[in-house]
């Protein structure tokens, strides 16, 4: 029997880290001699970089751009931290007997450092990063690897994250998303885009957490 299980995001999601996001895309883009309204970068932080860009209308070598986005964010970095109750909600999912995986567009070496800022190692079974696909969110590829990694059962398994995005890439894959509303995405923003439930921040989900759609797939979990 497959289990059930939660896929995390982990951007806007489990660590305050998308308005830095937008910063950094903002100098590398004016390193390139090319600019977007900051407010038109944070709406489609969550999305892959390629597809970011491509959305934006930016021309020339995306690579490269994205590679001084990199630059950017990795001076910003230090000033990112991990929501409250990021951990803790965490740990609370796997208490449910349910399996986490966090589902991110991170790329692998990015994800180990947002990791140790969110401390919740002990209550993590599996991780998806950008390396392990073809596609970034919107597409679904991200959640479908992790069902796939996690031997997780879609009818048994929720998506948890920040923007419009996951919320399109877990409809994709045939998952419901739960929201939450720190990334910078609002609640009749989520909800318009198909969110089952939306909260604040984690603390907020973990507060609520038995009664939460996620509370009810406790019925149906398996674990080895």
């Amino acid at each position: 029997m497959r289990n059930a299980g939660v896929l995390v995001d982990v951007d806007g999601t489990l660590v305050d880290s998308n308005y830095h996001h937008t910063v950094a895309w903002s100098r590398a883009l004016r390193d390139h001699r090319q600019q977007a309204r900051l407010a038109a970068i944070h709406r489609l932080v969550g999305m892959g970089s390629s597809e970011m860009l491509t959305e934006l209308r930016i021309r020339g070598d995306h690579d490269a751009i994205t590679s001084s986005w990199r630059t950017h964010f990795d001076h910003l970095l230090p000033e990112v931290v991990a929501f409250l109750g990021a951990a803790e909600l965490l740990r609370g999912i796997q208490g449910l007997g349910l399996t986490v995986v966090l589902a991110t567009s991170s790329p692998v070496d990015l994800l180990d450092e947002l990791r140790a800022k969110i401390g919740g190692d002990d209550a993590i079974d599996v991780v998806v990063a950008a390396d392990d696909v073809e596609e970034a969110k919107p597409q679904p590829d991200i959640f479908e690897t992790a069902l796939d990694k996690g031997g997780l059962d879609p009818e048994h398994t929720i998506v948890v994250g920040d923007s419009v995005w996951d919320v399109e890439a877990a409809r994709r894959a045939g998952l419901p998303c739960v929201g939450l509303e720190c990334g910078g995405f609002s609640r009749l923003e989520l909800e318009a885009a198909g969110a089952v439930q939306v909260f604040v921040q984690p603390l907020d989900l973990l507060e609520h957490l038995d009664t939460s759609r996620i509370g009810e797939l406790t019925a149906t979990a398996t674990r080895p």
